[in-house]
This record gives C-alpha cells, structure tokens and sequence, in this order.
C-alpha cells in the first residue's frame, strides 16, 4: 500500500483525479487548491459546480487554510464526531474557490477515520477533494472495480481498498446550526 499512496501522491501533485477507499464508498479526488482539476472533476462527474464538493482531512490543522476561525465550542463540537463519518458544513474563507464551496458560503469537511484515505492526506500534507465515486445520480462505488466500470480509464489512478459495506455515506450537519442536513 506504501507504493500506491505514494503514487497517488504523485499524480495529486501533477493535477490528477484519483479513485480512493473512504468509510462507505469509493471518492474521487484531486487538489482542492486546483481549479483546473476541480473543473475536470466535476465535468467528470457531471456534477453542477454549484453543488460544492467535500474535502477530507487527516486533522483539523490540515482544514485551518479553508475553513474561518472556530469557537472554542465549535471546535470541541468538530473533534467529538472526528475522525468519523460525521461531514460538518463549516463557515469558508472568501479564498477558497467557488469550484469547490459552490454557491454555499460554508464548505463540507470532514476528518476521515479511513486508515488509505487518511494516510493519502498526511502524505500529500493538505486536504482532499472527497466526492463519492459515480456519475450523478448513479449509485456510489464501493469497490475499484465499480470505479473502472462508470469512468473507464478516465481516472488517472485507482488506489484499492476496503470500504465498509454495510456503511452509509457520512452524516453532514451544519456546525452554525447543528442541523442535520444528511443522516447518512
């Protein structure tokens, strides 16, 4: 696995989509900070740039360039539910592209409890664009092989792993308003 994560690095670095195991589901990635990539993953997906898209983390540290300054509250309400599948809807700095918040003014993130998906995080040494791996409105990828059927060779590398089966996508809730936006 050390090879594979530091060859998804490797085309992180150089503007590539990867396919990677999460809690639930397969993600399709790239560098949250690439506009060019951002377009070419959701076009990919054909998913409407206004929707906005996740970024996973291996801490919260990792999350401190996109996200404005937390509470302490705020931040004690984040890391009770992280590492985990709990995905948090947080206020965004004016910085962070619009391919990536969408229309929203906050911007879904989690810290992800996913030892690949994690340890591609710490390599890279920033967050990850985490959109679940399918073309909209097609059911999630929950293996490699699910990858290469709906985007063929239209990933530029696949990093294979377990995701939980019986596991539901991620919560998502709204850290100003505690909301529950998604159960899961």
């Amino acid at each position: 696995m050390p090879d594979a994560i530091e060859s998804a690095v490797a085309v992180l670095k150089q503007g590539g989509i990867i396919a990677y195991p999460t809690e639930a589901v397969f993600g399709l990635g790239c560098d949250p900070d690439d506009d060019s990539a951002l377009n070419r993953l959701l076009s990919l997906k054909q998913r409407p740039a206004e929707k906005g898209l996740i970024i996973i983390a291996a801490s919260l540290e990792q999350l401190q360039p996109y996200i404005k300054a937390l509470s302490e509250d705020q931040k004690q309400k984040l890391l009770a539910t992280w590492p985990g599948r709990v995905t948090w809807l947080i206020p965004v700095k004016q910085s962070v592209s619009r391919l990536l918040v969408g229309q929203h003014e906050s911007i879904a993130a989690r810290v992800t409890a996913h030892p690949v998906a994690s340890e591609l995080c710490r390599q890279y040494g920033k967050p990850l664009v985490s959109t679940s791996a399918n073309l909209s409105g097609h059911e999630p990828a929950r293996s490699a092989e699910e990858v290469k059927k709906q985007f063929a060779n239209n990933v530029d590398l696949i990093v294979d792993g377990e995701v939980d089966l019986a596991g539901k996508p991620s919560q998502i809730r709204d850290l100003i308003s505690d909301k529950v936006i998604r159960d899961g």
